[in-house]
């Protein structure tokens, strides 16, 4: 009987790291223990490559991981080494910003207040960050993060403009990214496609705890969700959905291990 390669797609903010500390501690020796059992772990996140990087060196480990909402898989190559090493996805930062301006109406682009464009003391409210980590967070080369103030039905328009001109927008936890026509899942979906070069039976675990999530969770075998109380569950329709009771990072570590028992994997 052949044995499945398991993959963890997993989102990293309100997932893995603490909502408000941002911090791992609790799960990173089950982490490490789930690494050495020969199971990836691919972060697959909002986050900026500089963000990851850094998730990597805390945990001491060097992960491939998709950055930017699905812009950009880096790392590959640590995978196999026939593999990229980078793959981008998308358009650069600033051409996305032009077709905006060019292409959204000035009444709702009123609306979006874009996060570069406010005060550091508002930069780092926002995103919950100190000083030291807004810099990465910040570091953004293919998306633009903003916050929007307008009504559901002003959201709607821009959703629809967008997608007109090959943009969308990706929601996360604090704020709406601005992005190219790419997500998580066709990023995940792109690193598969080329994993499947080496293996042929694989096994996808998906973790997320918000809307940008859904979408990787819906193409996974086992999609996870760890528990978030700004998330409404109704809003879900996902088959065989596993869900933890308890935020990050315990509730990534709860439904991970759930995930691995229904593959008779213990870790």
């Amino acid at each position: 009987m052949n044995k499945n390669k398991i993959l963890i797609f997993t989102d990293l903010d309100g997932s893995i790291l603490d909502k408000n500390t941002f911090k791992f501690d609790q799960i990173k020796h089950y982490m490490k223990k789930i690494l050495n059992s020969g199971i990836l772990i691919i972060p697959n996140s909002s986050k900026t490559e500089s963000e990851i990087f850094e998730f990597n060196q805390e945990l001491g480990e060097n992960l491939a991981y998709i950055s930017e909402n699905g812009s950009v898989i880096n790392g590959l190559n640590l995978l196999n080494t026939n593999f990229p090493n980078k793959i981008i996805l998308s358009r650069e930062k600033k051409e996305l910003v032009e077709v905006f301006k060019d292409k959204v109406p000035e009444n709702l682009q009123n609306k979006c207040k874009f996060i570069s464009n406010l005060n550091k003391k508002d930069q780092i409210n926002i995103f919950g960050l100190d000083e030291t980590k807004i810099k990465n967070a910040l570091d953004r080369k293919y998306t633009e993060p903003f916050l929007f103030e307008g009504s559901k039905n002003e959201k709607k328009n821009l959703k629809k403009i967008l997608k007109k001109n090959s943009l969308t927008i990706q929601e996360g936890g604090r704020v709406i990214n601005l992005c190219d026509n790419v997500n998580k899942v066709k990023s995940m979906n792109k690193i598969l496609r080329i994993y499947k070069k080496i293996e042929s039976y694989i096994k996808v675990i998906a973790v997320g705890d918000n809307y940008n999530d859904l979408d990787m969770l819906k193409n996974s075998d086992l999609p996870c969700l760890v528990f978030n109380d700004q998330f409404k569950e109704d809003q879900i329709n996902i088959d065989n959905l596993i869900i933890s009771n308890k935020p990050s990072p315990e509730g990534w570590a709860d439904v991970v291990k759930k995930a691995l028992v229904k593959l008779d994997h213990n870790v």
